[in-house]
């Protein structure tokens, strides 16, 4: 009896610090948009004469807003990155996948040796190879443009191939199989039978890739400086 109330008590404790060290890790990533959230609705005044956290005295004041929209021009800001992330999110699914679907359904010689650089490249920061990535955009005349940039995002992505490689591991090469003894094409196998069954691998590329794209701030502002350009 004693041991089952200690085991209990140790549970106990276990859930309570478990608990705490989410609500604490909560509180620590909502607070920064609390902040944000409370400071955009002072005045310049109030918010060099009041604390971050002083309550405004009015929550009607919208004025920053009106302002943010027109100087920063946020309509067109929001039209290119919609733009640009429907383009990537494509792209990079339907390449992604069909990368996948080769390496994973198809053995060549090279094969080892594809997916190793693929690893490679993921093991290597984006921050270090941008002098030659530049130096590329440059020559191809893709500075301050929203193609040129697509196409790069759509070229970083490493992580999505192995997403949907893993999944093809899972599914099993008997429906590939069939499907061509019943004459079925590989872009028939492909498109048909194996991408619908990637669903769960699409909406994760979509939610990592999506929000990698959306909040990408460094790059945006490196290869997208015309101001008819920002997003």
């Amino acid at each position: 009896m004693s041991n089952n109330s200690a085991a209990k008590v140790k549970k106990i404790l276990l859930a309570v610090v478990k608990y705490i060290t989410l609500i604490f890790g909560a509180f620590v990533s909502v607070l920064p948009v609390v902040v944000c959230v409370i400071t955009a609705f002072k005045s310049p005044e109030e918010y060099a004469e009041t604390n971050v956290m002083t309550l405004p005295k009015s929550w009607t004041y919208v004025e920053n807003f009106v302002q943010a929209w027109k100087q920063a021009n946020m309509a067109l800001a929001f039209r290119n990155s919609i733009i640009i992330l429907v383009c990537v999110l494509f792209f990079s699914i339907l390449t992604g996948s069909m990368l996948a679907y080769v390496l994973n359904r198809f053995k060549f010689p090279g094969n080892g040796l594809i997916r190793n650089l693929f690893l490679f490249a993921s093991l290597l920061p984006g921050i270090a190879m941008q002098v030659s990535v530049y130096q590329i955009m440059y020559s191809l005349g893709w500075i301050n443009s929203i193609f040129g940039y697509i196409v790069l995002m759509c070229g970083t992505d490493v992580i999505s191939i192995y997403i949907f490689i893993q999944f093809f591991e899972n599914i099993s090469v008997s429906l590939d199989e069939a499907a061509i003894m019943d004459g079925c094409t590989y872009f028939g196998v492909f498109f048909r039978i194996l991408l619908p069954l990637l669903k769960p691998a699409i909406i994760t590329v979509m939610i990592l890739k999506g929000v990698g794209v959306y909040n990408e701030y460094y790059m945006a502002n490196l290869y997208l400086q015309n101001k008819n350009k920002f997003v």
